[in-house]
């Protein structure tokens, strides 16, 4: 890019304002030129672009994302480059990244910020379907409009810096991702996976809902050790409207053992969704959230010696929580899942001591029952017509025994 031509790519692209930045990119609000719309750009920091490897993945992995069409993905427009300036296009979405708006309001009501995780765990979870993995999963990622709805951005650059890095000592020191919300693999300098995209999810669903994270540190270091060695704390420490049953949900998402999370986003989403809808929250009269995701069938499902026993109706209980948006909850049976993926040998990263991880297969609790604030009610047994025909039966064919047992009687006694 010239400097007679600063704010403008390739005589098509003029750059408006700055919105953000990080540390891979620099994100403007554009104009493209070529079509009248408007879009936002951004801009790979000269740091990453010296590397013909990276440029090549980095390129390749944009094209992946171009090819996902989903309400809660970012689209992307283009690719290119315009002298030592690389960039991405991408729509422009009207809104504020999730990290401003946990700093804003946090903690967030109970359904809010559900709403928020099952939507992006569907556009994660699509991208997992693709064959894609996020790698950096943050609120800083996911930008949110005015009436709550989810764009999850930023997918392909931090996957391509993961697979364009050498597996040796010395850029095995180097790991992608941020240090807040990544998984013990990443922490321990692992290629993440679609569990890893599951792990961040949590983490950022315990800050919507507390207002803080689950792990401190004061440098990447203790924040690596923390992920790898500490136990989270439950978020009902530090907001008492959690229920207990969505605490056990988050403890599983952030187990460190990758096998005994869910494994895609789509299957953390199935549980949110069906937990959020057989829930009724008491709040106050609010506009709906939006419009709720759906989630692909799975044909894996809790096996018979785990069953979950469903209330076939529901009575609220009233809750006390914080004032804000909420989505319309009804009763559905949800699906669960289960998963035996075999756990395998991490490599180590110098510094950072692993974790012993033994293979074995790790079935997937279902989700529990909603009971400290969602009060079941059982019906009275119906009857069906079946069984009032073999009652029936019954009941004539004792009638008829009894003058027989009266004449046995008498002749008898006779």
């Amino acid at each position: 890019m010239s400097s007679s031509q600063e704010t403008l790519l390739n005589g098509r692209y003029r750059l408006l304002a700055q919105q953000g930045s990080g540390g891979m990119a620099v994100i403007y609000k554009a104009t493209d030129l070529a079509l009248g719309r408007t879009v936002a750009v951004k801009i790979l920091r000269p740091s990453l672009t010296n590397d013909p490897e990276f440029l090549k993945r980095f390129r390749q992995e944009a094209r992946n994302v171009a090819n996902l069409s989903h309400p809660n993905i970012v689209t992307v427009h283009d690719v290119g480059q315009d002298g030592n300036t690389h960039y991405i296009v991408m729509e422009y979405v009207d809104g504020e990244d999730l990290k401003k708006l946990i700093r804003a309001s946090a903690p967030f009501s109970i359904d809010r910020a559900l709403s928020i995780a099952i939507k992006i765990c569907a556009g994660v979870g699509y991208a997992h379907r693709a064959g894609l993995v996020h790698a950096d999963v943050k609120p800083q990622n996911v930008l949110v409009t005015e009436n709550d709805n989810v764009k999850v951005t930023d997918f392909g650059i931090a996957q391509a810096l993961t697979a364009t890095k050498p597996r040796d000592q010395e850029r095995q020191r180097v790991v992608w991702g941020s240090p807040h919300y990544f998984s013990p693999e990443q922490a321990q300098g692992e290629a993440p996976t679609p569990a890893s995209d599951v792990y961040s999810i949590g983490i950022v669903l315990f800050e919507m809902l507390t207002g803080r994270l689950p792990f401190v540190g004061t440098d990447q270091q203790e924040l690596a050790m923390a992920h790898i060695r500490e136990t989270p704390p439950k978020p009902s420490q530090f907001n008492p409207n959690v229920p207990e049953h969505l605490d056990r949900i988050l403890m599983k998402v952030l187990s460190k053992e990758p096998t005994a999370r869910y494994r895609t986003a789509d299957q953390l989403g199935r549980i949110l969704l069906s937990y959020r809808r057989r829930g009724q929250i008491t709040t106050d009269v609010v506009p709906e959230v939006g419009s709720e995701p759906s989630f692909p069938a799975t044909a894996a499902t809790i096996p018979p010696e785990a069953p979950l026993p469903a209330p076939r109706a529901a009575a609220p209980s009233p809750v006390s929580t914080p004032r804000g948006p909420v989505g319309g909850a009804r009763s559905e049976a949800p699906t669960y899942i289960y998963s035996e993926v075999p756990a395998q040998s991490p490599p180590t990263m110098p510094g950072v001591p692993s974790v012993a991880r033994p293979g074995y297969s790790t079935p997937v609790p279902p989700a529990p029952m909603i009971q400290s604030r969602y009060r079941a009610v059982e019906e009275p047994p119906q009857l069906d017509l079946v069984t009032l025909v073999l009652a029936f039966i019954a009941f004539l064919a004792v009638m008829l025994l009894i003058p027989l047992w009266i004449a046995v009687y008498q002749a008898w006694m006779g």
